[in-house]
């Protein structure tokens, strides 16, 4: 199956796998998270509220986030790859065949940043002692 170019998100389920500190933190990760995949993502939370854009992530609220994640699925599985998150399983599993479907908790794991890496210049000279680094520079110059 193909990346998701849209990400269906259960709010409060993954709110609460995640352990973030309020919706807003959520929503400003989850929305750099799917600029950076280059998808979009739909994030619904159950009750009301305003609905917000935040570049390729829109925030709804509905009475009943599982049955709009469903419907969303529903009406964008066929033009799109469609990814739904939700700790519910009724929720997953009435998504369709052609959605992709993962856990809250998978899903905080995969978001999960991993460990900065260096990745400044790191070329031989920088692991060399300078005795070794000047006679390798004489060779370069044609020396001895």
């Amino acid at each position: 199956m193909a990346e998701p170019t849209l990400y269906l998100f259960d709010g409060f389920n993954l709110l609460h796998a995640g352990g973030f500190r309020s919706p807003e933190e959520l929503r400003d990760v989850l929305a750099s998270w799917v600029a950076g995949k280059g998808a979009r993502g739909v994030l619904v939370f159950d009750g009301h509220g305003p609905e917000e854009e935040h570049g390729p992530l829109v925030v709804r609220w509905a009475e009943d986030a599982d049955a709009a994640i469903e419907r969303l699925a529903a009406e964008n599985r066929t033009r799109e790859q469609v990814a739904v998150v939700s700790s519910d399983e009724a929720v997953r599993g009435t998504a369709g065949a052609l959605v992709r479907k993962l856990s809250s908790r998978r899903f905080v794991a995969e978001l999960t940043p991993t460990e900065h890496e260096d990745r400044s210049r790191g070329d031989l000279r920088d692991k060399l002692d300078a005795d070794t680094l000047a006679r390798l520079e004489r060779l370069r110059r044609g020396g001895r």
